[in-house]
């Protein structure tokens, strides 16, 4: 098995490409104007607006319901992304801190409301798991 995405149901496909685009530095590939992708080196961010569920089971994703999972991308440093997206950020949740285990995290919401962390591997443990993945 290998992980290949985590997708993002929205009800404002440009809007939430245009946010991911401007915090990621990456340009979305769009298949159809009801989906994108923000393609990562291990990874990707695909988002799709809500009309595409009916292809799948409508009404079994609800955009802007999600209150469990958090999306982690590793950056750099951290500490500069942060400076850098500022103006991009409305709710940001916690600013750059050193956590337990090892990361560097800034904690924010995107416009749907999910749980976007932004991290880089701080402390020689969490560099080594970080190299392992």
């Amino acid at each position: 098995m290998d992980f290949v995405s985590i997708r993002i149901i929205t009800a404002d496909i440009q809007r939430l490409v245009g946010f991911y685009e401007r915090v990621t530095g990456i340009a979305p590939k769009w298949s159809t104007e009801d989906f994108a992708e923000i393609v990562t080196p291990h990874g990707v961010l695909a988002i799709a607006h809500e009309r595409t569920m009916k292809l799948f089971a409508q009404g079994a994703a609800s955009p802007g319901a999600n209150r469990s999972v958090i999306l982690e991308l590793k950056v750099d440093d951290v500490d500069a992304t942060s400076q850098r997206i500022a103006p991009h950020l409305g709710d940001v949740l916690q600013p750059p801190t050193t956590m337990p285990w090892g990361n560097r995290s800034l904690l924010f919401r995107d416009p749907d409301g999910n749980l976007v962390n932004f991290f880089t591997p701080v402390t020689d443990a969490a560099k080594q798991r970080a190299a392992r993945s």
